[in-house]
């Protein structure tokens, strides 16, 4: 079996941030970040651990996004094959384009190189705009897991075939 990976870089940062100020008491509750904008700056996503953590050993992982220079998980990208398409965050709509690619890219694999008998996606996002893209493979037969933190868009934990939590290992992915 191989796992597909598909990480949207900014989503998982961005709310790790919110559920990070959350737990620092920056806020009462990631909802509550949401609304007011607020973020733990401090904050930094380890990519290589959610890569070790998310993929283990037998997977394809793609990323969109920019993660930082610095982190652990460029000098993994080279070790283990793994694909960017990285844009960049000065441009209008940035987000739309790159759920856009990460769906056309989920279908694109799922219909040309996924045996959809033994192989499965695993989407790292908690965007709702995904759902279309998750429902047709999960109602064409294909396993397409979602793993977000817990406050991920209940539309896109519902279609999937399972939705993974990731809050209780926030601490392991920091850094």
């Amino acid at each position: 079996m191989t796992t597909y990976v598909y990480v949207d870089n900014s989503n998982i940062f961005i709310e790790g941030r919110r559920l990070s100020a959350v737990k620092k008491g920056l806020a009462k509750s990631v909802y509550e970040a949401m609304a007011s904008g607020i973020v733990d700056p401090a904050w930094n996503l380890d990519y290589g651990k959610l890569y070790q953590f998310l993929c283990g050993g037998d997977a394809i992982a793609r990323l969109w996004g920019s993660p930082p220079p610095h982190d652990s998980f460029w000098s993994m990208l080279e070790r283990k094959g793994f694909q960017t398409t990285v844009y960049d965050k000065n441009f209008a709509n940035h987000e739309k384009k790159v759920d856009v690619a990460i769906g056309a890219r989920m279908t694109k694999d799922a219909y040309t190189v996924i045996d959809k008998a033994k192989d499965e996606l695993l989407l790292v996002s908690g965007d709702n705009d995904f759902v279309p893209v998750v429902a047709d493979l999960v109602s064409e037969g294909f396993k397409v897991e979602v793993a977000f933190w817990s406050h991920a868009g209940r539309e896109i934990a519902d279609v999937a075939s399972r939705f993974i939590p990731l809050d209780a290992y926030h601490d392991h992915f920091s850094r």
